[in-house]
């Protein structure tokens, strides 16, 4: 399958090149990236079972489930409009730090945190 911004390989474990990510997840953030307007550099997509933070717990996390993604950014503008497009898109899961913003599509109520 083809994306529009982003190649399958974007989205590898960085801990053991390993890729389940979620077709349909990575679709939905195709079209996320077309309503911001701007480039997004994935830093960090689907995570083994055998990577450094997933190993710590107990159940899988939204990344070792394929279904989520943190992307970079680099300035306050883009945060908003990740996080503005990403709550209207449906995004169940919203984490904002200084240097990315995590989404995920949790099948839990919506949640939104800080780092």
């Amino acid at each position: 399958m083809e994306f529009r911004y982003f190649k399958i390989g974007d989205f590898s474990c960085h801990a053991t090149g390993e890729n389940k990510i979620n077709q349909e997840f990575v679709i939905k953030l195709d079209e996320l990236r077309d309503r911001c307007g701007f480039p997004f550099i994935i830093t960090s997509g689907y995570r083994s079972k055998d990577h450094g933070v997933e190993a710590k717990k107990i159940t899988p996390g939204t990344h070792n489930q394929g279904i989520a993604a943190d992307i970079k950014i680099s300035n306050g503008s883009q945060r908003h409009a990740i996080v503005k497009h990403a709550i209207a898109m449906g995004f169940n899961g919203i984490g904002i730090a200084k240097t990315f913003v995590h989404v995920d599509s949790r099948r839990t109520a919506p949640v939104i945190w800080t780092y």
